[in-house]
């Protein structure tokens, strides 16, 4: 609070192939809402409402997608290549919202470590934040312990020059005992005195009952699972003696695909779109098969069961299997590339690791939302009293 009024902040995330960015973004501002701050909320991806965060003010930008898995190619929600009308009102749009919600502090998911695509709305916002007074907002940004490695000259270089001029702190949601940014960022040091650490934004632990599977199949939203599901269902009809998978898909899965692993799905596997109790079912299996993606890895960490791996790299992605190697040379869990991907070679992997006793109880630090809520509290003060709003 500050003279007794709510903190307000504006919070932007663009969601463009799977669910996680929008999940721990929803998390953060749920931590956020308990705390007292006034939150709007701003998505621009393809959404349900399963995601709206109680408390919180949701804007819907104009929806964008990638293409399939192709992240060269954006489209709208009738996936349609989209055209410069299209990010006009878009930019119209998020400029207008700023201007209503009048933020004390702005959070930006990813960028600029990410969302390249969406500068043409993120730069101009960023042109009219500067340009706010008497009192500019609080801008930070808010990622991963472990971004995408770029390949292409001078991407890292624009990264941090954004960051210099403009951003007052990075909010990177790790926990530097275990991951640091420079880990998968090549010029953090240029950087470093903006970085502040928050932990691993989680779920909380859940206190709910959740059903009893020996093995927890996901895929994260499901947008790019399908191989993966293929060969754990193959699995579980190479190993009938597990008696009970629990597959889920993930929502986004295309429906001719779900429809056609529901056909070829053995009796011992329960296959599901999603769950609710997620991180309960969890909490209670003996294994955990899943992509590498933040938010999973970290449900696994806080379930402490064992743990198998298979990190998503197509299209030169690097960062889950820059987590997934993480987690391997820390002992928290098995590997298995998606090259090597198939029903046999899983199925032999399930068996050595359900054969290994279960990993220590993890001692990361997990409660990045509430951290993070801290910190923007802390910021946002200290913004005030440097430029005379606060005595």
């Amino acid at each position: 609070m500050m003279h007794g009024k709510a903190i307000k902040v504006l919070f932007y995330v663009q969601h463009l192939l799977g669910l996680g960015h929008l999940i721990r973004s929803c998390r953060i501002t749920t931590a956020l809402h308990a705390r007292g701050f006034q939150v709007t909320l701003v998505t621009g991806g393809i959404i349900n409402d399963r995601f709206e965060v109680a408390g919180v003010t949701h804007v819907r930008l104009p929806s964008m997608a990638v293409r399939g898995s192709d992240f060269s190619v954006m489209v709208d929600s009738d996936n349609k290549p989209i055209d410069d009308d299209f990010r006009a009102r878009r930019c119209q749009q998020l400029l207008d919202v700023y201007a209503s919600v009048q933020p004390d502090a702005v959070v930006l998911e990813a960028f600029p470590f990410g969302r390249r695509q969406m500068r043409f709305e993120l730069l101009p916002l960023i042109e009219v934040i500067e340009a706010t007074s008497p009192v500019r907002p609080v801008l930070v940004t808010s990622v991963r312990d472990i971004v995408q490695r770029r390949t292409k000259p001078g991407r890292d270089e624009q990264s941090v020059a954004l960051i210099k001029q403009h951003f007052d702190k990075v909010l990177v949601h790790g926990d530097p005992q275990a991951t640091t940014l420079d880990d998968s960022f090549s010029r953090t040091a240029e950087i470093a005195e903006k970085i502040i650490y928050t932990g691993l934004v989680s779920a909380p632990i859940s206190t709910t009952d959740g059903q009893r599977f020996d093995i927890v199949v996901s895929a994260g939203g499901g947008a790019v699972g399908f191989d993966l599901i293929r060969a754990a269902l193959g699995a579980a009809a190479l190993l009938p003696r597990i008696q009970s998978w629990c597959v889920v898909t993930g929502p986004n899965m295309p429906a001719d695909q779900f429809e056609e692993l529901l056909s070829m799905a053995p009796d011992n596997v329960t296959l599901e779109r999603f769950k609710e109790n997620f991180t309960a079912i969890l909490q209670l299996a003996d294994l955990s098969i899943s992509q590498a993606g933040y938010n999973t890895v970290n449900d696994v960490l806080q379930a402490g069961c064992r743990s198998i791996l298979i990190p998503y790299s197509a299209h030169g992605e690097t960062e889950q299997t820059d987590r997934a190697a993480r987690l391997n040379a820390l002992g928290r869990a098995s590997v298995l590339d998606e090259g090597s991907l198939n029903a046999q070679h899983l199925a032999m992997l399930v068996v050595d690791v359900l054969a290994s006793a279960p990993p220590e109880l993890s001692t990361t630090q997990m409660n990045g939302a509430e951290r993070t809520a801290e910190i923007i509290r802390e910021l946002v003060i200290l913004n005030a009293v440097s430029r005379g709003e606060l005595n």
